[in-house]
């Protein structure tokens, strides 16, 4: 298995605890994300191993930006044997009552569309060496709706859901698997989004990234036979 990876979502939370704990197991991984600034912050995080890392300011929801930053990676590695999607957005205002459709139409074109985007630019590449993983990170907003979480964001993470499933459905033959990551309240800065935004306390039992990204890195290291198709993961 060649040791690279492609994470989107990179410049925090957990996107930048999945690209941290790849790097320091030496892989060589693109660090894609709407804002350099963010990238180079995961970047330096990373310490001596940041040599491993590629910087890639990507906006995953404009389809003409995810091709760009595919043949760009690819002419760097040659080969992605691991995406990981973890970027994803929602809006303080996310109730039915309140959505506007510019917010649901963000959420949508991030959580869904975007990583629609980014397993087509990858696949052919993973179907003609006939090795590929592909880790997406959903949320339990994916299995069951909440008020908490609003109707454009449950909606794409149910899609998401739908893709992982599409995927396995799909590609096991030619060698390619995919996983995906259910978790519960995670303390990342999408919180912020929140219209009232958890105490530091209640942030303290919640998951943390690292958490999320040890889900993924037993995905990703599983031996090529094996597909853990969903992992649901929640606080105690």
């Amino acid at each position: 298995m060649s040791k690279t990876a492609v994470v989107t979502g990179a410049g925090s939370g957990v996107g930048q605890a999945i690209a941290l704990a790849l790097v320091e197991q030496n892989w060589d991984v693109a660090l894609v994300g709407r804002r350099e600034s963010m990238l180079r912050e995961t970047s330096q995080l990373a310490g001596d191993f940041r040599q491993h890392f590629m910087i890639c300011p990507c906006d995953i929801s404009d389809l003409s930006e995810v091709r760009g930053m595919a043949e760009r990676v690819l002419a760097e590695f040659k080969g992605i044997e691991v995406l990981v999607n973890a970027a994803g957005t929602n809006a303080p205002k996310r109730a039915l009552e309140v959505l506007s459709l510019d917010d649901y139409l963000v959420m949508l074109n991030t959580n869904l569309h975007g990583a629609y985007f980014c397993v087509q630019a990858f696949l052919p590449q993973m179907r003609a060496r006939k090795s590929g993983t592909i880790i997406n990170i959903v949320s339990d907003a994916g299995k069951q709706a909440s008020p908490k979480a609003g109707p454009a964001y449950v909606m794409s993470k149910f899609g998401l859901a739908g893709l992982t499933q599409s995927i396995n459905a799909e590609e096991r033959g030619n060698g390619i698997r995919a996983c995906a990551i259910f978790p519960g309240d995670i303390d990342t800065p999408l919180l912020e989004k929140r219209p009232n935004p958890p105490t530091a306390e209640a942030r303290a039992r919640m998951l943390q990234s690292a958490d999320v990204a040890e889900c993924a890195l037993l995905a990703i290291h599983l031996p090529p036979r094996a597909i853990v198709e969903e992992i649901l993961i929640r606080p105690r």
